[in-house]
């Protein structure tokens, strides 16, 4: 278990709150840098919509500082699942943007999370290794069924290396409340969108912000 740091709370929030801005700053610069260089034919200026998901994150990084501190406290979970949701938050900004997930962040966040788990901070080992195969296999499952009964992709392989990735921090029990609260929401939203007229018969709807928010809940609630 993590053992409390000898801080008080006003320098628990204050290095939290630094954490997320210096984690902040490094994951903006990758989420411009790291689609471009798997996709050369991106923009290669910043569009209205990154400037906008840009300043959504820069706001997001504070209130992620707070609620780590206040579900772990003044210890090293807190830290690490500041990591864990910055690095969420940042995925879900590049995938909603370019409909990337780039395996520089997915793969590092896996192995983080088995690392983190050696000792079972948030779970034992074994059901950290099962999350992250269940993870994969999962949604490589219904994305195989979906394109031999449809014919066409209906989810990329990045969903799969993300949804690995949550399993590793959160345990193969955890799996099942991310899939249901990512897969509400994206339902949800595909509704909303559809009666609006911004979504038509067949177009694909981005499942990696759903799966990021979902993974950043899982970790606060446990």
């Amino acid at each position: 278990m993590w053992t409390p740091w000898n801080v008080g709370p006003a320098g628990a929030v204050l290095g939290a709150l630094a954490l997320a801005l210096a984690l902040a700053a490094a994951l903006a610069r990758a989420a411009f840098q790291l689609p471009r260089s798997i996709d050369p034919d991106l923009p290669h200026e910043a569009s209205a919509l990154h400037r906008r998901l840009r300043a959504g994150f820069w706001a997001a990084a504070p209130a992620v500082a707070a609620l780590c501190v206040w579900r772990y406290g003044p210890t090293a979970a807190a830290a690490a699942a500041i990591l864990y949701a910055m690095v969420l938050a940042a995925l879900a900004w590049i995938d909603a943007e370019t409909g990337l997930l780039p395996d520089a962040l997915t793969q590092p966040l896996l192995w983080l999370g088995l690392l983190v788990n050696l000792n079972g901070a948030f779970t034992p080992l074994p059901d950290a290794v099962l999350g992250a195969v269940a993870g994969y296999l999962l949604l490589w499952s219904v994305a195989r069924a979906y394109l031999l009964a449809a014919g066409r992709p209906g989810m990329g392989d990045g969903d799969f290396k993300l949804l690995a990735a949550l399993g590793a921090w959160l345990g193969w029990a955890g799996l099942p409340s991310v899939l249901l609260l990512s897969s509400g929401l994206a339902l949800a939203v595909a509704l909303a969108m559809r009666l609006l007229g911004r979504l038509e018969p067949g177009q694909a709807l981005r499942y990696g912000p759903y799966l990021a928010g979902a993974g950043i809940w899982a970790l606060l609630r446990l």
